[in-house]
């Protein structure tokens, strides 16, 4: 199965996740394949990317592959995590890339939908972030894309209750750019990208990176960054670390004791 299709339209790139059978979950052959389509626009010069599920999706992505994630032993989300990778990809990418958002999204789905240049989700769109249900602990750019796509007491409240909001109130945060029809999301982000795509492509490539570098430009003295990083150890070698994988490989609910 091909895990990610393409297909350009003048100087517009789409890219679609075709993992119905695994609600698009972004194991590491699915990032490569996302990867591999930026790489390939990018050599394209194409000047806009869309990056989608099929239509009418119940799930855009379910987010991390917890099937890839070990149960003990070392950081599950390090820097060489597929989901970092993707990321960072989307964020250096010359072209903006437009997430258009049809059916929910999950856990680090969220991240990836977040990092995107602009959103357009349908009105039965939801956002869910999902690593308290599993205790997982979540990176620490990972927490700052949120932030950079949120706000701070809104990744709060997705992170803390891992309950899902809804595409309207996401719009009214500016976590969405815009609310579509389902049936008019499509030409809605194709009419956008080409607006995007008829400009100065040098200008829009050269805004973009410094918008990223400014997004990033956030002071923390070296004993703050070492306690960041050291709080994800309290989560990773607990034992709700591993009640959590193992509870949903095995498709119950987690019991967490704080231990």
């Amino acid at each position: 199965m091909t895990l990610v299709t393409t297909e350009v339209r003048g100087d517009v790139g789409i890219a679609t996740l075709n993992n119905p059978e695994r609600r698009n979950v972004l194991s590491q052959p699915m990032v490569q394949a996302i990867v591999a389509a930026l790489h390939d626009f990018a050599r394209q010069r194409l000047r806009v990317v869309v990056l989608r599920a099929a239509a009418g999706s119940k799930v855009w992505s379910a987010g991390h592959d917890v099937h890839e994630l070990p149960e003990q032993g070392r950081d599950p989300l390090g820097w060489d995590d597929p989901l970092r990778h993707l990321i960072r990809e989307i964020e250096i990418c010359p072209a903006p890339v437009i997430a258009m958002v049809e059916g929910s999204v999950w856990g680090g789905a969220c991240e990836t939908v977040m990092a995107c240049d602009l959103v357009v989700a349908a009105p039965t769109v939801t956002f869910a972030l999902t690593p308290a249900r599993l205790g997982v602990p979540y990176n620490i750019s990972g927490m700052l894309t949120l932030l950079n796509g949120s706000n701070m007491r809104i990744a709060k409240e997705m992170a803390f209750t891992a309950k899902p909001i809804g595409a309207e109130r996401a719009e009214r945060l500016g976590i969405v750019n815009h609310v579509v029809p389902a049936d008019t999301l499509e030409a809605f982000c194709l009419a956008m990208a080409g607006d995007i795509a008829a400009n100065a492509p040098l200008s829009v490539a050269v805004m973009k990176e410094q918008l990223r570098i400014l997004a990033g430009a956030h002071p923390m003295t070296p004993q703050g960054f070492e306690r960041v990083a050291g709080l994800r150890r309290l989560v990773y070698d607990s034992a709700d670390y591993r009640e959590g994988i193992r509870a949903f490989k095995e498709k119950r609910e987690p019991v967490f004791r704080g231990e």
